[in-house]
């Protein structure tokens, strides 16, 4: 026996530097381009400059609250991330469901939803141009009801633009999802369900809804990762100064990062990161609240 309990045990050994040595590239990746980095903006964002590098406390985080140009920024990005994202997620849900019926030409309306997906972003951006230009193909056609031109991306419509153009984008990668979590869902337990009288809208709401509720949280997560990052839209819709209703979070850093102010950029970044943990952190919990006796 004592033989055995070493042989398992040198075969353990074995194994777990086995893993390690598999492991060790990806964990020095992670290293090198994730973790060292955000060091780096923490410690910037720390002190006066990154050449005295002179302990400065909370002072660049003070100086960036204050600034009148962040406010701004955070206070669209906020209000794009809370119109935006619900928007993503509950458009995204209704086409699943739609689509999980066998209605004609189904497999068309997939590929319209998801051929944003193959698109390049510049190309996009173009199309987004040619539409809503001011002598673009939109004014063109409202003009034929008699409607005033409209300068879409000059002017505070231009919210409008970009979280149709947000939608678009995503629509189709958020639906493959809630399409797969919709066959994954027991059948036995809507087949029980529809025996007990339930009628459909108790079938979703008390089966569907909470055994997709893993889904919806990492579908949310996505999608609010996303509206962070449609900076790059905007910046090659407008430029680096856009009308206030469009300037976003990242046009602030990115003007912090082209004047060489580290020190700001880095109490920007961190801002934005400590906002993502909590917002993130209050999903989960709402998930695992919400979905756990489907786990159970």
């Amino acid at each position: 026996m004592k033989k055995t309990w070493a042989k398992s045990g040198k075969h353990e050994k074995h194994a777990k530097r086995t893993s390690a040595l598999f492991l060790a590239p990806s964990f020095l990746g992670v290293m090198a381009f994730f973790i060292l980095p955000f060091i780096v903006v923490i410690v910037y964002s720390l002190v006066d400059n990154p050449i005295n590098m002179e302990f400065n406390g909370l002072g660049n985080f003070i100086r960036v609250i204050n600034n009148g140009a962040f406010k701004k920024a955070i206070a669209n990005t906020l209000k794009f991330s809370v119109i935006a994202v619900p928007l993503a997620v509950v458009l995204s849900l209704m086409l699943a469901i739609v689509l999980e019926w066998k209605i004609p030409f189904r497999s068309q309306f997939r590929t319209f939803f998801l051929s944003p997906m193959m698109v390049p972003v510049a190309s996009i951006v173009l199309i987004w141009q040619v539409l809503f230009h001011y002598n673009g193909a939109v004014n063109e056609w409202l003009g034929a009801f008699g409607i005033d031109k409209i300068d879409w991306l000059k002017s505070s419509k231009a919210y409008i633009v970009v979280v149709v153009l947000f939608l678009w984008k995503n629509l189709g990668y958020n639906m493959i999802l809630f399409m797969a979590a919709l066959s994954n869902i027991p059948e036995d337990l809507i087949e029980v369900a529809r025996l007990e009288n339930a009628n459909k809208w108790q079938i979703f709401y008390h089966i569907k809804l909470r055994y997709m509720s893993s889904t919806i949280l990492f579908v949310t997560i996505m999608s609010l990762i996303n509206s962070f990052k449609v900076f790059r839209e905007i910046y090659l819709l407008t430029g680096d100064y856009p009308v206030d209703t469009i300037y976003m979070l990242q046009h602030y850093m990115n003007n912090m990062f082209a004047k060489l102010d580290y020190q700001n950029l880095s109490a920007a970044a961190v801002l934005m990161s400590l906002c993502m943990i909590v917002i993130i952190g209050i999903m989960f919990l709402v998930e695992n609240y919400y979905g756990k006796d489907v786990e159970g």
